[in-house]
């Protein structure tokens, strides 16, 4: 028999029981709810507002009701006479708002909000993203031998003020992992776990953070954070789905996050690298960014629908991944929740809308159509010299898409309802006012959009990014909606320390390495995951982040930490795509038959042991076993992945070619170096957790291990070791190796393993 909790309003749930606060503020109380319930009749979008009546501003909401002779919506500190709040509280649905019939409904808590606020002037305030953000001063905390730098006053300040205290610093091993896994993307080799245990130095945490960081492998680490949002692939999309010869930019890419380009240059060379003055080869092939998307190679389709949509994929991916707003609300209408018209829309549009550019360029067919036009070529001669992080091996010359001005303007219109072929009115390039104003000193095109992004007074652009690598650190922004800072996105649980680290980026230098240290090497980072049950109760979404996060890794990074545990890992930084093993007719069964990916040939050798972010990614069939943890498939931007929990995830573990390929393989490496199961056992277990197991877990293991000894058939041992094409070892006793395989994959089966702890 199951008992499910009551979602009733006093069932103790949600935030219904909360305190009214004192002080009730438009921004975090009034305006949530008046979003929910009330702009889709009463905000932005003047083609659908009701009663001529504006709530999302002071002056509509002020302003007197044209329906209603002498009476207002609001009236400062006067409840009684204010006719908004007359029709939350009314039971008769002819004047009940929100209306019966919209299924929305306030609940008591949010009419004595109301109420309160109306009481104590009914003030308005700017949403609070569209705010420049101003450094505050340290909050005050009691534990004051707690904090290891600022980050840690800000969130010690929020438990301290919910009566909750931090846990406890993580002990050696499980900090080492995580910070490994934040940084570099690997597990900790063995090396790396006897040092780091064995340095009892007071900055030797610090000095681990140093190493990983310049790390060749932090540059991968966090490419495949920004590939989901660049929607790189290696297909072009669409029913063809052909191959893209794109992997030149993913390189440049790696190559950026590895020199620490600061963040400013970084986005402004992928935006316009083609527009500054005597751009250089670099700085144009980082414009890949804004060629990522889809492109067609259809015969039939009509050639201005798909150049639209490209532009329309710009557009989209820039505003939502680098200034967190949901400006495609605004393609076909007003914005319906935040203050952007479709005209400010179609202004944002013109900017990637001068691109020499067609929207069907050639059908599939041999090298030259890998990239469309505008392309560069990079030749041998360039990757020796200019282009040198290029992993280039063969001899033919490379074209990736880049972007390209036309030599003339082009007309950008207004599209009715967002469609191509109704253009209305013609607009010239800006940006939304309500963010920032595009003032007379910034060029009118993609150049001036880079320095507009990137004024001091610019909102959006620093807060973004810290919240985007907030997520990548503990799972969860502070802004828990990373692609909507508008009125419907989730307000920040800790927004003074969103701005401290947002102005601290820029006032030094957009600096991303510094960034992510002096998040790392907080104290709130530092702590252990453990729960306990008070925490669970008072806090269980560890929104106030008493505790480290506990979850599990991106899809890449589950097959990296196979690969590097099993001493497979093929380190070789950048190059080509590669096709690990995946089950037979996956492509052949989604396919044209034209192109070279209308069937799927699997490398070999050194190839198949590559980490997770350069397996192709054909659009239209990602990898499955990526896919199956929460991979993207490239076809849009994306700023946060699902984290998904499914039995699907255990059968690839239990059965994935890679997971047991592995397995064998240090199993026979294990065996080779010792005899003894239980030494072998114990460094297995190290080397894929990451930690020293307990004498129980030794037992457990050990015990199977034995059984499979005396259970296992030479037959069926063999039939277990042809998996995978890496090379047995010669001379070792097939079932002890099969044997030992089956224990190791147990472990790479554990929670833990593909865990954060």
């Amino acid at each position: 028999m199951f008992f499910f909790p009551s979602c009733k309003e006093d069932g103790g749930f949600g935030t219904e029981n909360l305190k009214i606060p004192d002080q009730v503020s438009y921004n975090f109380h009034i305006r949530p709810i008046l979003s929910d319930n009330c702009y889709a009749c009463h905000g932005p979008d003047a083609n659908k507002r009701e009663a001529d009546l504006r709530l999302d501003t002071e002056e509509g909401a002020f302003s007197a009701l044209k329906e209603s002779k002498g009476k207002f919506a609001l009236v400062v500190g006067n409840v009684e006479e204010s006719a908004l709040y007359h029709r939350i509280n009314s039971e008769d649905p002819a004047i009940k708002m929100p209306p019966p019939e919209s299924n929305l409904k306030l609940t008591d808590r949010e009419i004595k909000l109301i109420e309160k606020w109306i009481q104590q002037g009914a003030k308005y305030e700017p949403h609070w993203a569209f705010v420049p953000p101003k450094s505050s001063k340290l909050p005050e905390i009691d534990q004051k031998s707690w904090p290891r730098n600022e980050v840690d006053y800000f969130i010690l300040a929020k438990l301290e003020e919910s009566e909750m205290n931090p846990n406890e610093e993580s002990d050696k091993e499980a900090l080492l992992k995580r910070v490994s896994l934040d940084l570099t993307g690997l597990p900790p080799t063995l090396e790396m776990m006897d040092a780091f245990l064995a340095d009892n130095s007071s900055d030797a945490y610090e000095k681990l953070v140093d190493r990983l960081l310049a790390s060749p492998a932090y540059g991968e680490k966090m490419a495949v954070y920004w590939m989901d949002i660049a929607r790189f692939a290696d297909s072009h999309g669409f029913q063809d789905d052909s191959y893209r010869s794109q992997w030149p930019w993913r390189d440049w890419v790696i190559h950026a996050f590895n020199e620490n380009m600061p963040y400013d240059k970084f986005i402004t060379w992928q935006l316009a690298g083609d527009l500054i003055p005597q751009a250089t080869k670099e700085q144009i092939l980082a414009t890949g960014f804004n060629r990522n998307h889809k492109i067609t190679e259809e015969g039939g389709v009509v050639d201005e629908e798909y150049r639209v949509m490209y532009v329309t994929d710009r557009t989209n991916t820039v505003s939502k991944s680098l200034l967190g707003i949901t400006m495609e609300c605004a393609g076909c209408h007003d914005h319906k929740y935040d203050p952007i018209s479709q005209e400010e829309y179609y202004s944002f549009y013109s900017f990637f809308n001068n691109i020499k550019e067609r929207g069907i360029e050639s059908s599939v067919g041999g090298p030259e159509t890998y990239a469309k036009r505008p392309l560069m070529q990079i030749s041998n001669a360039e990757v020796d010299s200019i282009l040198t992080f290029i992993n280039k091996k063969d001899t033919l010359d490379l074209i990736v898409s880049v972007m390209g001005e036309l030599d003339s303007l082009r007309p950008t219109y207004v599209l009715e309802r967002g469609a191509y072929d109704q253009p209305r009115g013609a607009v010239t390039v800006k940006t939304p006012e309500s963010i920032l104003t595009f003032g007379p000193n910034y060029e009118k095109n993609r150049l001036g959009l880079a320095n507009w992004m990137f004024s001091r007074d610019n909102p959006l652009t620093s807060r973004v990014f810290v919240n985007q690598i907030w997520q990548e650190i503990f799972g969860s922004g502070i802004v828990t909606t990373p692609g909507d800072f508008g009125m419907q996105g989730a307000l920040p649980t800790h927004p003074e320390l969103l701005d401290w680290l947002s102005v601290d980026l820029m006032e030094n230098n957009w600096d991303m390495k510094r960034l992510i240290k002096y998040i790392v090497t907080s104290a709130t980072y530092r702590q252990s995951a453990v729960i306990t049950k008070s925490q669970l109760e008072k806090d269980p979404d560890n929104i106030l982040l008493g505790r480290a996060p506990r979850h599990r890794i991106k899809a890449e990074f589950v097959r990296d930490v196979i690969l590097a545990s099993s001493g497979l890992l093929n380190r070789e930084i950048g190059g080509p795509s590669v096709k690990p093993y995946q089950p037979d007719g996956l492509w052949e069964g989604a396919t044209s038959g034209r192109g070279i990916l209308s069937t799927y040939k699997q490398d070999h050798h050194e190839k198949l042991y590559r980490r997770g972010l350069y397996n192709f990614i054909k659009r239209t069939v990602p990898p499955p076993a990526m896919t199956i943890f929460d991979g993207s498939n490239r076809d849009q931007c994306e700023v946060q992945r699902l984290i998904t929990n499914t039995p699907l995830q255990a059968l690839v573990m239990l059965n994935d070619p890679t997971v047991l390929e592995a397995s064998r393989v240090l199993a026979g490496k294990l065996l080779q170096e010792s005899g003894n199961s239980e030494a072998n056992i114990r460094k297995a277990f190290r080397l894929i957790v990451c930690r020293k197991p307990t004498d129980q877990e030794v037992a457990i293991l050990k015990n199977y291990y034995e059984g499979r000894l005396q259970s296992l058939k030479e037959t069926d041992a063999k039939e277990l070791l042809a998996v995978g094409e890496y090379p047995s070892p010669a001379g070792l006793d097939s079932i002890q190796v099969a044997s030992l395989m089956q224990v190791i994959t147990t472990i790479y089966n554990l929670e833990e393993t593909i865990s954060k702890t």
